[in-house]
């Protein structure tokens, strides 16, 4: 695989309803209350129920392995969450937007740089991926 640095991965928009967060709670069994009840959510300081913040990192992880030929390939992903992801309580859910570009590229591997969105605010910070490239 030949890439240069700032080579862009195609964006991905996801969207997450309430029903996701539930069906998150029961395959993680994380089911604190922020992300299903919002008088709760709302009494402890956030604007409303939020999004796993697992499941806002899983979602971003498939800008790049998607674009991979082969999943195994991705070596490391970390980051930090700078900001929630809130999930009204309508049809409509909440959009996160996740674009993706090369930042280096050395010695067989690539470092790809994740920018998650959601209403226009990063909601993930730092976040990186390094790939094995062949």
């Amino acid at each position: 695989m030949e890439l240069t640095k700032g080579t862009e991965l195609p964006s991905k928009t996801f969207t997450i309803t309430r029903a996701d967060l539930v069906r998150y709670a029961g395959a993680s069994g994380d089911f604190n209350v922020i992300h299903w009840n919002e008088r709760v959510a709302t009494e402890v300081g956030l604007p409303n129920v939020i999004a796993h913040g697992m499941l806002t990192m899983g979602l971003s992880i498939n800008v790049v392995t998607d674009w991979l030929d082969d999943p195994v390939r991705l070596l490391s992903y970390g980051c930090r969450f700078t900001r929630p992801v809130v999930v009204p309580d309508d049809d409509r859910g909440a959009e996160l937007v996740v674009t993706a570009s090369v930042s280096e590229v050395s010695d067989g591997q690539a470092v790809i740089g994740i920018r998650a969105e959601c209403d226009g605010v990063t909601v993930l910070g730092k976040a990186t991926a390094t790939v094995r490239l062949d």
